[in-house]
């Protein structure tokens, strides 16, 4: 018998959780567990909420403050879409044409597929904001990685549900914390981010639900999802611009079903130093860390890109 590849092995043992936090993450682990301190308020509430459940709704003016960068952030996104309003309406005729490539046609990405990263950008700065950060770190039990930002703008549809507009688990991690900030009112008709609570990895939900094949990606119909998890557990998005989602997306998600209009949001992504997917983000020039260790940790690349 053929034993298996190396590769295989060291990516079985990777999915064990204590050796996925205390081979390949120990350094972040211990770290953050000497120099932690504790949440208050909306941070703490918010956090216990995300481990209970997988999913956490809160506001800007509730978890950020006055001090938040998000009129800035505001400003800047109504920027690029002024600037790439042609490029924009031409993607809008093709949203409901489904891409043999697998592209997400109703969906347009203001900063690129893959942005070019720039740490002093409004971009990486609003997602190290200190509340996010925290809630992030203390999710994880660690130091996290900020591997991914971006601004969605999702066109209104009337074609089938399709990739990630319904549901799926995302595979980046054992863990993976994405942040997302409506910059636009989302009612039920925007294609709200929805969350099956309790699929998390620190849910109490084990059991998979039906699935079939998209590519080489699992997904699972509503009324397949209604045979593991009950509606009522199923936590829709919606909310006015300036309401912020956290969830742990390797339980069940979907959400970009707009059928009335238009939904635009800013999202970005933590995941361990252990992540082994693709680098999201094109990192084309080196930069001076901050002082903070925990922001400077989070902007380090564990995978560098470059052209």
């Amino acid at each position: 018998m053929t034993p298996p590849p190396l590769r295989s092995i060291v990516r079985a043992t990777r999915r064990n959780p204590l050796v996925w936090r205390y081979l390949f993450n120990f350094t972040p682990t211990i770290t953050y567990h000497l120099e932690r301190s504790s949440l208050v308020g909306e941070t703490a509430r918010v956090l216990s909420e995300l481990n209970r459940d997988g999913i956490a709704i809160t506001t800007v003016k509730a978890l950020l403050g006055d001090e938040s960068c998000c009129r800035e952030l505001a400003t800047a996104v109504d920027r690029l879409e002024r600037e790439q309003a042609s490029t924009m309406e031409a993607m809008r005729a093709e949203a409901n044409v489904e891409s043999a490539t697998g592209k997400k046609t109703f969906i347009f990405e203001l900063l690129n597929r893959n942005p070019v990263f720039d740490p002093d950008s409004i971009y990486a700065r609003f997602a190290l904001q200190q509340p996010i950060l925290q809630v992030a770190n203390a999710y994880f039990g660690m130091l996290t990685r900020l591997r991914y930002y971006n601004v969605w703008h999702t066109f209104a549809t009337d074609s089938q549900p399709r990739e990630s507009q319904l549901w799926h688990r995302d595979r980046e991690d054992l863990l993976i914390l994405k942040v997302f900030m409506y910059l636009s009112d989302v009612d039920d008709g925007a294609g709200p981010f929805t969350y099956a609570t309790g699929t998390h990895p620190k849910g109490k939900q084990r059991q998979e639900a039906e699935s079939f094949m998209e590519g080489n990606v699992k997904r699972t119909t509503d009324d397949q999802m209604l045979n593991l998890i009950p509606k009522d557990r199923w936590r829709r998005g919606v909310g006015e611009s300036g309401t912020i989602i956290f969830a742990d997306t390797r339980g069940y998600h979907k959400g970009g079903l707009a059928r009335t209009s238009d939904r635009l949001m800013y999202t970005c992504m933590f995941t361990s130093q252990a992540s082994e997917s693709e680098e999201f983000m094109l990192r084309l020039q080196l930069f001076a860390p901050p002082r903070d260790r925990a922001r400077a940790f989070a902007l380090n690349a564990s995978k560098q890109t470059s052209r």
